[in-house]
């Protein structure tokens, strides 16, 4: 089939060369001239474990094409994607559709024959309502059906994600939208995905309520957490014990230093506006927001702790700074509450992550950057490990600990053992672990 894909940020780039690798011919289009050209080059403006190499070979194979102008590809097309960002709007939190509706007008004057416009984009309850709103307002007799088709992308394993996921969601009642998307979707039919039609606005909460549970779950095995320090229990094993009730499930049950990234939050506080538009508050999802701000903040004071209270004069050295692992995405990342209060208190920070430091230095320029693991630690007070990345998970302790200028660790992503540490001669810290506050 033929795929228009409007924008080539994550999930449009991702998307779209998978429906390419599906045998679709896909046109991602984006106003970005200068990464059109490089991404018909073969180079990425993210990073994404396998997806450079997937993009490569279906450009050479003429699957996957990209363009800066979007009537050409939309008028060829079956279906036209629409993801483009929908970030927080700045002053009250609400999802910044302008580019969603930008992109709906120019879709409409450009559609030929009957065509699909389906929203990718993470959007609120109605949107879909509004963009079919546009489109019979610039284009009446346009033979179009509204999709709502979320993604649920993982960064860091979105080509896995959307080549083996849980569940296809396709919100709408339209039988030949349905037989187009089933088409679109056909070659995942051995791996048994479940394609899950509803209405178009329970396709579109289906994605905000997703996100807001599983920030639910991180949040929740924080507070444990803290509660675990305190009285003496492992947190680990705590969610081991609720995790293996097949009510619960173990994903999303790893204390840390709270969650960020492009989704959750942006996502949690767009429903909150929701609720709150609608008179429903969702009280819980307020409640995890609130939670998982303080917890961000909290992660300076025990690093501080660790350093017997003061930090002034001493060095940090931070290891991993991308929200978790296997992107170089920084955006509400814990590493910038982290650093942020470090530096507040006095201390030098110094970092090294291994794909997120040229995100990170427009964001925290006032910081020194290592180029390795053990270059960042050299001299430092304390070692803090802030994303779990793989390469940081079999560090050579005693190395680190000759380099060091006091043995002290503090780890938020609890990668080690603490006898382990204690082996070694560290002053090991994580978190909800007994006797490691």
């Amino acid at each position: 089939m033929r795929v228009a894909m409007i924008g080539t940020g994550y999930v449009g780039l991702v998307s779209g060369a998978c429906f390419a690798d599906f045998g679709h011919h896909v046109i991602c289009v984006d106003k970005d001239a200068d990464k059109i050209a490089a991404l018909s080059r073969g180079d990425l403006p993210i990073y994404e474990p396998g997806l450079q190499p997937l993009v490569q070979s279906n450009v050479r194979e003429g699957r996957l094409r990209f363009a800066t102008g979007l009537a050409g590809p939309v008028s060829e097309a079956d279906a036209v994607f629409i993801a483009v960002g929908t970030p927080s709007r700045r002053g009250d939190g609400h999802a910044d559709l302008s580019y969603v509706y930008a992109a709906a007008r120019e879709i409409a004057a450009a559609l030929e024959g009957f065509t699909l416009v389906v929203t990718k984009s993470t959007v609120p309850v109605g949107t879909g309502d509004e963009v079919e709103r546009i489109i019979r307002e610039v284009r009446p007799q346009a033979d179009a059906v509204v999709v709502s088709n979320p993604e649920f992308l993982r960064e860091g394993a979105g080509i896995r994600d959307f080549k083996h996921p849980d569940r296809i969601v396709v919100g709408t009642e339209d039988e030949r939208a349905k037989e187009v998307m089933a088409e679109l979707y056909r070659p995942l039919y051995l791996n048994a995905a479940p394609l899950l039609y509803t209405d178009r606005r329970t396709a579109e909460l289906i994605k905000y309520a997703a996100n807001a549970f599983l920030a639910t779950k991180v949040t929740f095995i924080n507070e444990i957490a803290e509660l675990c320090e305190k009285v003496g229990a492992d947190v680990q094993e705590v969610a081991r014990g609720i995790g293996l009730d097949n009510r619960i499930g173990a994903k999303f049950l790893h204390a840390g230093p709270g969650f960020g990234g492009s989704c959750f939050p942006k996502d949690a506080l767009a429903l909150i506006k929701t609720g709150q538009d609608h008179e429903a508050p969702l009280r819980i999802v307020e409640t995890i927001m609130a939670v998982n701000d303080q917890r961000k903040r909290a992660m300076g004071r025990k690093v501080a702790a660790a350093l017997g209270g003061n930090l002034r004069g001493k060095t940090v050295a931070v290891l991993g700074l991308t929200f978790k692992p296997n992107t170089d995405d920084m955006r509400e990342a814990p590493a910038i509450a982290l650093i942020t209060a470090l530096r507040d208190m006095g201390a030098a920070v110094r970092a090294y992550d291994p794909a997120g430091m040229e995100q990170a230095k427009p964001l925290l320029p006032d910081i020194a950057y290592a180029d390795s693991a053990y270059a960042c630690a050299q001299g430092a007070d304390a070692l803090v490990i802030v994303t779990e990345w793989e390469q940081f998970r079999a560090l050579d302790l005693a190395r680190l600990k000759a380099i060091m200028a006091r043995p002290v660790v503090v780890d938020l992503r609890n990668v080690y053992r603490p006898e382990d540490m204690a082996r070694y001669g560290f002053a090991y810290h994580s978190v909800g672990r007994s006797g490691h506050p």
